[in-house]
């Protein structure tokens, strides 16, 4: 995956729900992407933002080719918080 196409994605979600990048770090080993986002008018970022961006980066490049992982959160919440909300709502 060419990371100038990845961060074209994030940044087009995240504005759409107006976000934006903070922060994308990227593991070349194992290729990993851990997208830090943040509200524009500084309230807080929730799951349905972070789900967003996530949704969006899947529908544009199949994991199964690409062979990527990928974690979005927010700075107030880190993607070990956010993988633990996402089973607490998935258990419900």
């Amino acid at each position: 995956m060419k990371q100038d196409e990845f961060i074209k994605v994030v940044e087009k979600a995240a504005a759409e729900r107006a976000c934006k990048v903070f922060d994308i770090m990227y593991n070349d080993d194992d290729n990993i992407f851990d997208v830090t986002i943040e509200k524009l008018d500084a309230s807080a970022v929730d799951l349905a933002d972070c789900e967003f961006v996530h949704r969006a980066v899947l529908a544009a490049f199949d994991r199964d080719v690409e062979d990527y992982a990928l974690t979005v959160g927010s700075r107030g919440i880190d993607a070990a918080e956010a993988d633990e909300m996402l089973k607490t709502i998935n258990e419900e």
